[in-house]
C-alpha cells in the first residue's frame, strides 16, 4: 500500500520546524550564537526533517554517535517553500531517467520520503520528508532561512526515560499538523500525489 505523502510539521503563522541531531561541540556552539559556527562543516550536505519521532528513530532518541543533540531549527516558510520548489527527489519516481539525471545533477536540493515513525519506532503509513542541501543552496538556508535555534537535547533525555518505562504519550510530544503544499508544481515534482 502506497502511503500518503505530505508534509506534517509544528509551525506558526511565519515558520516551521525542522529537526536536526549534532555532536555537542556543533549543537552548543549554534545555539549560542544562533547560527552554524567553526565546528559546523560547511562543505557536506546537511539534511532537516520536521518529523519529530522520525528524527528520534533517527538518532535512536539522540544516543547515535555524533548524534546526541537534537536541534530545533525554527526556519521561515518561505525559506523552506524555495527550498521543496527546487529539490529533486532521489530516486526516479516522477520522472524519466535522462530527465530525473540532468535535474539530479543540476540542483542542490534534494527531497526523499521515509516511512514516518511512531512513538515505539513503528513505520506508519505516511511519508516523513528529508530535504537535503548542499553549496549555494546551504549557504543561503544558513544565512537568511533560520529564524531560531533551540536546543531539545535536555526534553529529549527526558522523554526518552519516560518511553523506556513506558510512561511517554504521543500528546507528550510537539505536536504536528499537516503543513499543506499548494503549488503543484511542487506536488508533482515530490510525488505528493
Amino acid at each position: 500500500m502506497r502511503y500518503i505523502k505530505e508534509v506534517f510539521a509544528s509551525y506558526s503563522k511565519s515558520t516551521i520546524r525542522v529537526y536536526q541531531a549534532f555532536c555537542q561541540e556543533i549543537a552548543q556552539e549554534a545555539v549560542k550564537l544562533q547560527k552554524f559556527g567553526v565546528h559546523y562543516n560547511f562543505h557536506r550536505m546537511t539534511w532537516v526533517k520536521p518529523s519529530f519521532l522520525w528524527m528520534m528513530y533517527r538518532s535512536n532518541w539522540a544516543t547515535k554517535k555524533n548524534q546526541e543533540y537534537i536541534l530545533a531549527l525554527d526556519i521561515y516558510q518561505e525559506s523552506f517553500l524555495k527550498l521543496l520548489s527546487q529539490a529533486v527527489l532521489t530516486a526516479p519516481e516522477t520522472c524519466s531517467g535522462t530527465d530525473w539525471e540532468k535535474a539530479f545533477s543540476e540542483t542542490a536540493v534534494y527531497c526523499q520520503w521515509d516511512s514516518d515513525r511512531s512513538l515505539n519506532g513503528n513505520a506508519l503509513q505516511r511519508g516523513a520528508i528529508q530535504i537535503g542541501m548542499k553549496g549555494s543552496a546551504m549557504e543561503e538556508f544558513l544565512k537568511t532561512g533560520i529564524c531560531k535555534i533551540t536546543d531539545m537535547t535536555p526534553q529529549v533525555r527526558k522523554w526518552n526515560i519516560a518511553r523506556k518505562n513506558n510512561k511517554l504519550k504521543a500528546k507528550d510530544l510537539p505536536v504536528e499538523k499537516l503543513f499543506l503544499i499548494q503549488d503543484k508544481k511542487i506536488r508533482k515534482n515530490l510525488d505528493m500525489g
